[in-house]
């Protein structure tokens, strides 16, 4: 380790080292990060305080390191013939992932050499174990269990050092477990977080302010200072000195962040790890799903609900059910009471519509029977599915009862001392045991290793692309020796493709401040304000706002990494109010006679210089979905041998391209719902 830069008078400065014992097990990234975190807490980096916040991305080993820094504070000092620089440390973490810091403790230190006390909800515990006596150096608790302890943990010798796992979750100054750590006094803290921002830099704020109070000053000035120019850069419309000074205090905040924010991708364990595959499916809504569609758009109920966020909100939640399987909504009740608008929507629709099995009335159950099948009959991989819902899991799980193909499955309901058996069982075993793991995106918590299978569909997305990164982040770990497939499903035209652009442009913002990555505009507001409309036109939506000119063949396109912008879909704009766009008169144009040719002239000419436009804003952009191939699937239903059997070229190519038998039997079958892929090899 560095070595500080002052001694006390009569003292001797030695060396601090990681002990051989953790040593001989760490990765050059992870001896770095143990050396930036050390250096940060000791107060030796080049700023004023003692905090630090580990970016790293999922499965880089965020834990260990942290073990070998808490393990290297608790028995070295740089001061010659003085105690180690800490004698307690507090970790902070979701009450999910506990028990997986129990594990972690015991799996690279062993019971014999650090006491850890663990103080969860499922036992009673003495707090003076911990903060009055020696035998425990380390405890783990929840953020929620915390807040009812926090004084008794004053108690003693105190609180030396406080990591926060999941430290995102902080991201507000009312956070009441960010109270209870502040409460604490403790200079030393460190936040983990493999999604250092999630939604907005008012949030990057809260948590760099809690690692190191007072940095960035005041939030107010933050706001003027770098948070308002880098926002305003953004916008479409922004001009050339909104740009140049956007992007001036961005590179000014990344470069006074990354004194204290250590951010690593998962490119740096890519020659530890198996190849991994990434596809993003656009499957054609079904003949039922665009009727429960119209049905709902159609209704009076819907524009009246429009007028308030709340039943907004509602409105998206249930058209994102529709996306999965139609009979999702008949479940409703749980979420609506008889008489709210939301029920009386529901009512409009034919109950045999939403009485239709998932696999006939759902593009993306027909694409996962045809996709499981396929699996359980030509290979022996396993697979994980997730869902940010248990209805979904539960028709899912009856799917797989329907085949015969044995699963498990971890959910909110699942107690928390049961979830690393399930896990640890679902690895061990084959296919034939335990063919599926049904997983709900939000209950698995960072640290779950699902490395017992290769391949994991994202059946469908959420607002906060973190919950998906973390899902898909499952079964590419350390430990993984197979190549990996990661299946994002989609309802092409629907709410699922609105979000996942939506994804897009958030994810935008954290590249840009936290991975230091240049960035462009890729969505306007215009182009999403389109939230609520259903598009069954043929071809693919978000293709077509990328202004690609790839023509879908899998062209590999090769351009730099990129970042799109951040934009709220659902703004303070009211949603009828794009009038302008819809009729974009010019009172410069030249009167013209209003006849039929003349005025489907005048479309067509407002229509080609719409997209004119946007393509003129996408040549030379660098946009994160053009690091994908693009592949229009519908070669696969066209004649794919030539006059004498051999297979064409072209889909020959493609096929490479996808490099995935299972996907392609379902692209070259009968009836395949799948009509735009987006393929993405790391």
């Amino acid at each position: 380790m560095k070595r500080p830069s002052y001694c006390p008078k009569g003292k001797e400065i030695v060396d601090v080292v990681v002990d051989p014992f953790l040593g001989q097990h760490l990765r050059d990234h992870q001896r770095e990060g143990i050396k930036f975190l050390y250096e940060c807490v000791m107060g030796m980096g080049d700023f004023n305080g003692q905090g630090a916040v580990l970016a790293d991305e999922m499965g880089l080993g965020k834990t260990l390191q942290t073990i070998a820094l808490i393990w290297t504070l608790l028995k070295q000092n740089p001061i010659h013939g003085s105690e180690g620089v800490i004698k307690k440390a507090l970790i902070v973490c979701p009450v999910t992932l506990i028990v997986n810091w129990k594990n972690e403790f015991r799996k690279w230190l062993g019971n014999e050499r650090i006491g850890v006390l663990v103080a969860d909800n499922d036992k009673k515990i003495r707090l003076t174990d911990f903060t009055h006596g020696k035998s425990y150096s380390v405890m783990v608790i929840g953020y929620e269990k915390l807040r009812s302890v926090q004084d008794e943990l004053k108690k003693g010798v105190g609180i030396d050092i406080v990591i926060a796992d999941e430290g995102h979750r902080l991201k507000t100054a009312q956070n009441k477990s960010a109270q209870a750590i502040r409460s604490l006094n403790t200079s030393m803290r460190i936040i983990l977080s493999g999604t250092p921002i999630q939604n907005d830099l008012s949030e990057f704020f809260e948590m760099a302010d809690f690692v190191n109070p007072g940095l960035l000053g005041k939030y107010n000035t933050f706001k003027k200072e770098f948070e308002g120019p880098i926002m305003r850069s953004r916008q479409p419309g922004a001009s050339d000195s909104d740009v140049e000074k956007g992007t001036t205090r961005g590179e000014e905040l990344a470069s006074l962040t990354k004194m204290f924010i250590l951010r690593r991708t998962a490119e740096v364990i890519a020659k530890y790890l198996p190849p991994k595959t990434e596809y993003v499916l656009f499957c054609n809504p079904t003949q039922a799903q665009v009727e429960v569609y119209h049905h709902v758009l159609a209704s009076p109920i819907f524009g009246k609900m429009l007028g308030s966020s709340e039943s907004s909100l509602q409105l998206i939640t249930l058209l994102k059910k529709v996306c999965n399987a139609p009979s999702l909504l008949v479940k409703h009740d749980e979420e609506a009471t008889p008489n709210s608008t939301a029920s009386q929507l529901l009512e409009i629709i034919p109950p045999d519509l939403l009485q239709k099995s998932a696999v006939k009335a759902s593009s993306k159950f027909r694409v996962l029977n045809q996709l499981v099948q396929y699996l359980s009959k030509h290979t022996s991989e396993k697979i994980v599915l997730v869902s940010n819902y248990t209805a979904t899991l539960d028709i899912i799980g009856q799917q797989l009862a329907s085949l015969s193909l044995p699963f498990l499955r971890l959910d909110g309901s699942t107690p928390s001392a049961k979830r690393q058996g399930l896990v640890d069982t679902f690895n061990k075993t084959p296919a034939s045991k335990n063919f599926a793991f049904l997983l709900s995106a939000k209950s698995g918590g960072s640290g779950l290793n699902l490395i017992g299978a290769s391949r994991l569909v994202l059946f469908d997305v959420d607002w906060n692309p973190a919950v998906d990164l973390q899902a898909m982040a499952r079964i590419h770990r350390d430990g993984q020796e197979s190549p990996v497939k990661i299946y994002r499903f989609l309802m092409a035209g629907g709410m699922d493709e609105k979000i996942f652009q939506r994804q897009v442009t958030k994810l935008g913002l954290a590249d840009s401040v936290v991975d230091g990555k240049k960035n462009e505009a890729s969505f306007s507001p215009e182009e999403l304000r389109d939230l609520f409309r259903l598009e069954v036109n043929p071809g693919c939506q978000t293709h077509d706002l990328l202004a690609c000119e790839c023509k879908g063949v899998g062209a590999d396109l090769i351009p730099p990494a990129s970042i799109p912008e951040v934009e709220e879909v659902l703004g303070s704009e009211d949603e009828d109010s794009d009038d302008d766009i819809l009729f974009p008169i010019n009172p410069a144009l030249v009167p013209v006679l209003a006849t039929k040719a003349n005025v489907a002239a005048i479309e067509k000419r407002i229509a080609d210089s719409e997209r004119e436009k946007r393509l003129k804003k996408a040549k030379g952009k660098m946009q994160a979905l053009m690091q994908y191939r693009h592949i229009d699937t519908s070669i696969f239903r066209g004649d794919t041998e030539d006059v004498f059997g051999y297979e064409l070229e072209g889909v020959k190519d493609i096929k490479k391209v996808i490099d995935d038998n299972a996907l392609v039997d379902i692209l070259m079958g009968n009836g395949c719902k799948i009509n735009y892929v987006f393929a993405k090899k790391g």
